[in-house]
């Protein structure tokens, strides 16, 4: 019995972590990023959790973009409009940090300004 119950308290927990990071990653964001050429862009983003377990995405980094992210453990994907989704990791701080552009471009999005 005791195996059972500490994979269910396993099981548990991790959905638990996961609910955590569902709620950590809605939000709004300042975002700094690096285009493929290496210029640097800023702006803000805003994720809004919707209801059937994604997210909307809405980047205002000079031009207007959007997206829809999923979350899977502490991964974000978003899939942009672009042939490659943005990809994030979200960070014990509830910072993203992520690429885009097959690896080509960067983003940091920060819940404070730097």
């Amino acid at each position: 019995m005791k195996p059972l119950r500490i994979a269910a308290l396993a099981v548990m927990a991790g959905f638990a972590m996961t609910m955590s990071a569902l709620g950590q990653v809605a939000g709004e964001y300042f975002a700094y990023g690096r285009n493929a050429d290496g210029s640097a862009y800023s702006g803000t983003v805003q994720i809004v959790q919707n209801g059937d377990g994604s997210f909307g995405v809405f980047w205002q980094v000079g031009s207007a973009y959007s997206g829809i992210g999923m979350l899977n453990g502490r991964v974000f994907e978003v899939n942009w409009g672009d042939s490659d989704p943005a990809v994030y990791v979200l960070m014990p701080d509830g910072e993203l940090h992520g690429t885009w552009g097959d690896g080509t471009g960067l983003e940091l999005l920060t819940r404070t300004p730097r």
